[in-house]
């Protein structure tokens, strides 16, 4: 067997044996019928990586840092999340395990029990979360736009990293029960929605986070411009990651999404600056 063939068996056999004890742990704390799909594919992988180990003659061990990678992202992004991501990661091992079908048969079979977990696994979940996207979506990105261009404005036009921080909380909490209150009347107006008051609360609580995670700088820093240069780049890295999520979950393609926000709530924030600078020099505004 080539020595090149005989690497990507050992890489896939740790590969597998990895995806296995991800998907052991991950049954474990989900239970129910999910955790019984999980179980069934982690048998799977373990006796893919068995199967692999025939050729390579070794014990593979799993990549631990991996594996607890992947078990802190289901507690935080959750399970539907991680997921989509080994998902990913078995789109990419089947293409290269076409590479091993002329050395390796057992590998067709293979390849195809892995676009069998493919299916299960697009169907098995059934996250409260995830039903309320929309309502995180609404309130997210209403913060970025409102908050960003806020702040841009208070910053030039007001000075004081105190002032601005104090505007700029009034201006979120504000907004924050206004988006919620908002949320619960649309939702509740809809005939096939059940739960109204969980729609405004998870419109609320993104709302308050990225007002608060956007505010953070002038808390920390003295220069009002150095803040806003931070809270510019908190909202960069709060519409990745986000946009990052929603990409996974729903599996759509992050870039058009993570650009499109980003000018929006940047654009925004220019012309607010540049209204903030007006006001401040035409109209002579001191603080």
């Amino acid at each position: 067997m080539r020595e090149s063939t005989m690497r990507l068996l050992e890489e896939m056999q740790v590969n597998e044996k990895t995806d296995s004890e991800i998907y052991t742990i991950l049954a474990r704390r989900v239970g129910g019928e999910n955790g019984e799909v999980l179980r069934r594919m982690a048998a799977d992988e373990a006796r893919h990586c068995e199967v692999w180990g025939r050729y390579t003659g070794k014990k593979a061990e799993a990549k631990r840092l991996k594996v607890l990678f992947y078990c802190l992202m289901s507690w935080i992004f959750g399970l539907t999340f991680v997921i989509n991501l080994l998902e990913s990661g078995e789109d990419h091992a089947g293409r290269r395990y076409s590479g091993l079908l002329e050395d390796v048969p057992e590998a067709r079979g293979i390849m195809e029990e892995e676009e069998r977990h493919e299916r299960r696994l697009a169907e098995m979940v059934d996250e409260e979360r995830l039903k309320y996207i929309g309502s995180m979506v609404l309130g997210l990105n209403d913060a970025l736009v409102e908050l960003t261009g806020a702040l841009a404005g208070f910053t030039l036009a007001l000075g004081s990293n105190d002032t601005v921080g104090l505007a700029g909380f009034i201006t979120g909490v504000s907004a924050t029960l206004s988006m919620a209150a908002s949320e619960y009347l649309a939702k509740k107006a809809e005939p096939e929605e059940k739960h109204p008051f969980k729609a405004a609360v998870y419109t609320g609580i993104a709302y308050m986070i990225t007002v608060a995670l956007l505010l953070l700088p002038y808390v920390v820093f003295s220069s009002p411009y150095a803040a806003l240069a931070c809270c510019l780049f908190n909202a960069a890295c709060i519409i990745c990651l986000f946009t990052f999520f929603v990409a996974v979950v729903r599996r759509e393609s992050f870039r058009p999404q993570f650009t499109e926000m980003l000018v929006i709530s940047f654009g925004v924030a220019a012309v607010s600056f540049f209204i903030g600078w007006a006001a401040k020099t035409w109209m002579g505004i001191e603080m």
